[in-house]
């Protein structure tokens, strides 16, 4: 503004503009202006491409070439560059609204991951790209949401992600853009259908709950009514063991209650007898008549002495000693079977020893043996 001003007024003075300037040549102001006209054209001709980047090139107005990195020499003045970042990028999708399938309103926002694959495509194809491809997938994630049902677009994100990628895939390819990935963040239903969502799930929890108390219960059960068969089985077993081992003890009690009175009356009318010989053998008479009885007397006792009854018992056993019974080994130890062997051979050595002794005095007053005329034996002085 100023320089013009100057030239108005050397007009109307009728001087020249250069000559306005005291002290300054008018070839340093050319030089001057030359300069700074070089400057500015290797300035506008020196073009850096960053490493990352790639940058095409318009010369007046037509597409030349895309620029990679490095340093380029462009023409000055006439050209124009349009970098293009050829890293992945992101790109944020507003929250979106939309209707179900089956009629419940949902919000959703997505995440696109894109990377510039042609820059020439991306620069002659699509105005502002990233815009593009934004647009594009907000329409798509509506569009895909539309398509599913309330439960699918809560539980099927994957599904959604790849329905969005392969809708975006064909119009990107022409743009030089590949859609790397899409990711939905997040999809909320409206707040009246997430109350009840919210209700029908408490209710399937109670359900549930009472489902699994109720089988509890009936396994409670069945194991209390199985543990209580089984006691009752124990416990029948039991009374019935020990009804049998009660009666097997009164059995043995009787037969030996039995045998016991039996030995002992016999032994009595053994005693009976001898005390009888005895005051036979006292009397001064040197002859005796006795009855049969009493000779059986005799033998009856001596057999009886001698364990005859035991020996004919083992011998119709077959095992050489008394029965015992099959009873368990608890049951035996209780009742003492097993010592019945031991308890005969007892009254065996005493019987034996009782013999003898009576031996030794029937040789001290016999003194000869003979039968009467009557049947019986007679016992007196030897013949002659």
């Amino acid at each position: 503004m100023v320089i013009p001003s100057v030239g108005v007024a050397a007009a109307l003075s009728g001087t020249p503009p250069l000559q306005s300037l005291p002290g300054v040549s008018p070839l340093t102001i050319v030089g001057g202006l030359l300069l700074l006209i070089a400057v500015a054209a290797v300035y506008s001709a020196v073009q850096v491409v960053e490493a990352y980047e790639k940058e095409a090139l318009t010369v007046l107005g037509e597409y030349r070439k895309l620029l990679e990195p490095g340093i380029h020499i462009v023409p000055p003045f006439v050209s124009r560059t349009y970098p293009f970042d050829m890293r992945t990028q992101t790109i944020d999708v507003p929250q979106q609204e939309a209707i179900t399938r089956d009629n419940s309103p949902v919000t959703a926002d997505a995440v696109v991951y894109i990377k510039v694959m042609d820059a020439k495509k991306a620069f002659l194809q699509v105005e502002e790209y990233k815009r593009a491809v934004s647009n594009l997938a907000q329409t798509t994630l509506r569009a895909v949401l539309g398509d599913m049902e309330l439960d699918d677009t809560l539980s099927r994100r994957e599904q959604i992600n790849a329905r969005i990628r392969e809708e975006l895939d064909e119009p990107t390819d022409e743009w030089g853009i590949r859609v790397e990935s899409v990711e939905v963040r997040e999809v909320n239903p409206a707040a009246g259908v997430k109350q009840a969502m919210e209700q029908q799930t408490s209710a399937e929890r109670k359900r549930r709950a009472m489902i699994l108390e109720a089988q509890g219960e009936r396994r409670s059960a069945i194991e209390q009514a199985q543990g209580a068969k089984q006691s009752d089985i124990v416990r029948a077993q039991g009374a019935k063991q020990s009804q049998i081992l009660e009666a097997q003890g009164d059995a043995i009690s009787t037969v030996l209650r039995a045998k016991s009175a039996e030995s002992m009356g016999e032994r009595a009318i053994v005693d009976k007898g001898m005390e009888t010989l005895e005051n036979i053998g006292q009397g001064e008479s040197t002859t005796f008549v006795m009855p049969q009885e009493l000779t059986s007397l005799v033998g009856r006792y001596g057999k009886h002495l001698s364990g005859g009854d035991v020996s004919d018992m083992a011998s119709a056993d077959g095992d050489g000693e008394l029965d015992s019974l099959d009873f368990d080994a608890e049951t035996r130890e209780l009742i003492g079977l097993d010592d019945i062997a031991e308890i005969i051979g007892e009254i065996d050595e005493e019987a034996q020893v009782d013999v003898d002794a009576m031996e030794q005095e029937a040789q001290a007053v016999k003194e000869g043996e003979g039968l009467d005329t009557d049947g019986g034996e007679r016992i007196g002085e030897p013949e002659s």
